[in-house]
């Protein structure tokens, strides 16, 4: 019979509501036993709509619930700090949503808890477990397009955010915010990076200028084995959410993500049409699931997960010496960060 594990679910916001949803209708392994909000309305309609028993206004409440093997954080990005330290110190296993914080400093303080407390994490990068981005992986692996020598990136929102969100200190910038699923990517498939060169700027919206953030960036990278990257991000993929990632080499090219959400095209005299992927929740939906399974089945069979602390940290430490790079506009080495 499978073990069930008693989780917490810390933040329950959009993300942390579907998260919810997700331990208690697909994920059969996962006993969602309280969530915590630090906005109480939101923690108790989570906990009254998917029948949770407890609910909690702070995560040191959460965290120190003896009923719970594990807590899983979806909170904001600028709280992951506070939260995973005090989890840690109480001995519980995490997970934790991407970017694992909005500083090297914090994301190094979460280490140096894990470490000193010996407890399992496991970082938050859904695509490594979406099957086209986990295929091509694989055909990677086995050699299929010979060495790889270029990797490309892209990620394009539908729509604005909120223009509060995108303040850099509540998102972190775009390159934290929307890049470290492409950062990570990039790694997974290519190894270190080495050096960035970013360029962008308010190019769609003016509304965005006094945040001090842009709406489109372009990365160029080098990676430490000598191969080239590039990303582009976009806020502004006003047709749908366009998310891909394409990988040349000696022998051939490998292509993952696509746009089109159903198999149908349409084809009238006014021309051939499909409909597009609308956001993140429908064309990530999966990963997200099998994410989630992926934790707790090494919780249960203490084994090492795939993408580890040190990944958070390492996408983050590129992602901030593009952020640097934008700044300071010239190519910076991700090690002096």
């Amino acid at each position: 019979m499978e073990k069930k594990i008693n989780v917490g679910l810390i933040g329950v916001g959009r993300l942390g509501t579907m998260y919810a949803e997700f331990l208690t209708t697909r994920v059969s392994q996962a006993n969602l036993v309280a969530v915590a909000d630090i906005i109480p309305e939101r923690a108790r309609k989570c906990a009254e709509r998917f029948d949770v028993p407890k609910y909690y206004f702070s995560h040191q409440e959460i965290n120190d619930d003896k009923e719970l093997d594990a807590v899983i954080v979806t909170a904001t990005t600028q709280n992951h700090k506070e939260i995973v330290v005090d989890a840690a110190s109480k001995g519980k296993p995490v997970f934790c949503e991407k970017p694992m914080a909005l500083s090297l400093e914090h994301a190094r303080e979460m280490q140096n808890a894990i470490d000193k407390f010996g407890v399992f994490y496991q970082q938050g990068y859904m695509r490594r477990f979406d099957t086209g981005f986990a295929a091509a992986k694989k055909k990677i692996e086995e050699g299929i397009i010979g060495k790889p020598v270029v990797f490309r990136g892209s990620s394009r929102d539908p729509y604005l955010p909120s223009l509060e969100y995108l303040y850099p200190e509540n998102s972190g910038g775009q390159i934290l915010d929307m890049a470290i699923h492409d950062i990570d990517i990039a790694r997974w498939y290519m190894g270190e990076i080495s050096t960035v060169y970013s360029i962008g700027g308010v190019l769609a919206f003016p509304e965005v200028e006094p945040t001090g953030d842009t709406d489109n960036v372009i990365m160029s990278f080098k990676f430490e084995g000598g191969c080239l990257g590039e990303i582009d991000i976009s806020r502004n993929g006003v047709y749908g959410y366009d998310i891909r990632a394409e990988v040349l080499g000696t022998k051939g090219t490998l292509k993952a993500g696509y746009l089109r959400e159903t198999p149908i095209l349409i084809l009238t005299k006014e021309g051939v049409t499909h409909d597009v992927v609308p956001y993140f929740p429908e064309r990530f939906c999966n990963a997200y699931v099998d994410q989630l399974k992926d934790f707790l089945n090494n919780l249960v069979n203490n084994k090492e997960p795939m993408i580890k602390i040190d990944d958070g940290i390492a996408g983050l430490q590129v992602a901030v010496a593009a952020t640097a790079s934008l700044k300071q506009n010239k190519i910076v080495s991700v090690k002096d960060y």
